[in-house]
């Protein structure tokens, strides 16, 4: 039996159920009843029914959506780590581990987590997301997850040399920053205490470095004990540099607090490095008073290269910021006027006739509180006796200090020609490229801090792991720049300033998606959060129909338009 439509002239088709039959050799067909009075849904239905069909009771669903898991923000990160090649880096196919290693990747971007919860999280029954199911681990054990730490960290110096020679060749800069991290716990052989950059005073930590490209990409990671002082973590990043990534020529830039005279002349001249780094604040006044530096320099510009015998070899660019010179005046200020306030208090308490404060002690506590909240007792003369205390500024001393207000000085060895000034400066300044990455790594984004871990091998794996998760979060940015907060026309915003020196400016493109939160196609601009947040809603639904209950379908949900363009910009699909 079928159902034809036959045409029915001006009228509207007659719809027939038919079946054909054989007679005396001949096809025939007959109508058994007419349908052109059922409604379209019960003629289709029949119609799938006399095809082969099943039919359902009414009171049955069609299909049953089994489970729902989070995919969007999954398929984005790892395709993009497929994409650029770092399972390549991190091993071979077919490798458990290495596959492991990525799935702690990705989580550490998507949902920074224990390794307990981790493990939950990719294990079938209690995933949280599609991420174990896209990369077939089956379940998964917490224990799993600390040896393939351990099998990471084994790999670490290929990993990095891999990534070495994808980001750095000879005569590049590499930028070089220190910073550290509070842990939990006493029994780490690293965690000791020293200058805590968290504010976490009287805690623990460790202390690790951080090696990037001149874009901010990050290469590699050293971690030493809590207590190492910045210049002391130079010597392992010079070894890295010239014995394992073989790199004849290398430009090394750091701050003033890391690259010191002392690792110039013992370290980087030596290993036959060039440097740019940058002068302290004693050192400026040194210039200023031998006559090195005239303040004359800056009637005109703001920027200035000297030299002296007191840096032999070296080139001294020098800048004066006019807005930092104002700011730090208008600070200094501020602190003086608190602190003559607060001394002027202890001034009257000494001298009034109910309960005077008596005794030097005491009223050296005191004017002790206040100096340590304000930070300024270089400029206040103090004398203290049993019965009195008065208080003067230094006037000589706060003339000298203001007169360096808003310079700085660049330092480098490299001549003008390879490296002119304006250039040194900028290459000076991309170390906030380096601070940028340690936001990332210990707040918002990738959670590096408190640490858990008490081996001091798991402790350096998890700091890799870490450094590996923002090497991908770095990439997935560049991609996704049009839709975030980022300035995508550096080079008209770079235009817009008229000197080096000068503050930042942003590009008409980077004001109209902050002021309008749109961006030029149309589309809400993000945070890189907000976006993983709006990409998860994608979902990965598995499913049975009525038909065939023992066979499960899996289906992605259609992305939106914003959701589109994000796997569109990153070169993936769905």
């Amino acid at each position: 039996m079928y159902i034809e439509s036959v045409p029915n002239r001006n009228s509207p088709p007659a719809i027939l159920l038919r079946e054909s039959y054989r007679e005396n050799g001949k096809v025939r067909k007959r109508t058994l009843c007419n349908l052109s009075d059922w409604p379209v849904a019960h003629i289709e239905g029949l119609r799938g029914v006399l095809r082969g069909g099943t039919v359902i009771a009414a009171e049955r669903e069609a299909f049953t959506v089994l489970r729902t898991l989070p995919h969007g923000h999954v398929a984005a990160a790892l395709g993009t780590a497929r994409k650029i090649g770092l399972d390549r880096v991190l091993g071979p196919d077919g490798d458990r581990w290495r596959d492991l290693i990525l799935a702690l990747l990705v989580s550490r971007i998507l949902d920074p987590a224990s390794k307990l919860a981790t493990a939950r999280a990719l294990s079938p029954g209690t995933a949280s997301s599609s991420l174990g199911e896209m990369l077939r681990l089956g379940a998964v054990d917490e224990d799993e997850l600390y040896i393939a730490l351990d099998w990471l960290l084994e790999r670490q110096p290929a990993i990095e040399t891999a990534l070495a020679r994808r980001h750095l060749n000879s005569g590049t800069l590499v930028l070089y920053d220190v910073s550290s991290s509070y842990m939990e716990g006493r029994c780490c052989p690293l965690a000791k205490r020293g200058y805590s950059r968290d504010g976490r005073k009287g805690t623990l930590q460790i202390t690790y470095g951080l090696l990037c490209a001149p874009d901010g990409c990050p290469i590699a990671i050293e971690v030493f004990d809590g207590d190492t002082a910045d210049p002391m973590t130079l010597s392992t990043q010079i070894e890295k540099l010239k014995q394992r990534f073989r790199l004849d020529r290398v430009v090394m830039v750091g701050d003033r607090g890391m690259i010191t005279q002392a690792r110039i002349t013992d370290e980087i001249k030596s290993a036959g490095l060039d440097w740019i780094t940058a002068l302290r604040a004693p050192a400026i006044k040194g210039l200023l008073q031998s006559g090195a530096l005239q303040l004359s320099l800056f009637d005109q510009r703001d920027i200035a290269s000297i030299t002296t015998p007191a840096f032999p070899n070296e080139r001294l660019v020098v800048c004066r910021n006019a807005d930092l010179a104002a700011e730090r005046r208008r600070k200094r200020e501020e602190l003086l006027a608190a602190t003559e306030r607060d001394l002027a208090r202890i001034q009257a308490a000494v001298v009034r006739r109910r309960a005077p404060l008596r005794g030097a002690a005491k009223i050296a506590l005191a004017v002790g509180a206040v100096i340590n909240r304000h930070k300024m007792a270089k400029h206040f003369e103090i004398d203290v006796s049993a019965a009195a205390f008065s208080f003067a500024r230094k006037t000589a001393e706060i003339a000298a200090e203001a007169a360096i207000d808003g310079i700085y000085v660049v330092r480098t060895n490299l001549p003008a020609e390879i490296c002119d000034d304006a250039t040194t400066v900028r290459s000076y300044k991309s170390l906030a490229l380096v601070e940028r990455a340690f936001r990332c790594l210990k707040t918002v984004d990738l959670q590096v801090r408190p640490v858990y871990h008490w081996l001091a091998d798991r402790v350096r794996a998890h700091v890799l792991l870490c450094m590996l998760a923002y090497y991908l979060e770095w990439h997935m940015r560049q991609g996704l720049a049009p839709m975030l907060f980022e300035d995508t026309d550096k080079q008209t915003a770079e235009a817009l300033r008229t000197s080096v020196v000068a503050p930042a400016q942003r590009s008409p493109i980077a004001v109209q998606k902050h002021t309008t939160k749109l961006s030029p196609d149309g589309l809400p601009v993000h945070s890189f959060q907000t976006l993983l947040a709006d990409l998860a809603t994608i979902a990965q639904n598995t499913i049975v129909t009525a038909i065939t209950p023992k066979y499960p379908l899996t289906m992605v949900t259609r992305p939106t338009p914003t959701q589109h363009k994000a796997f569109q910009l990153l070169g993936l699909s769905l």
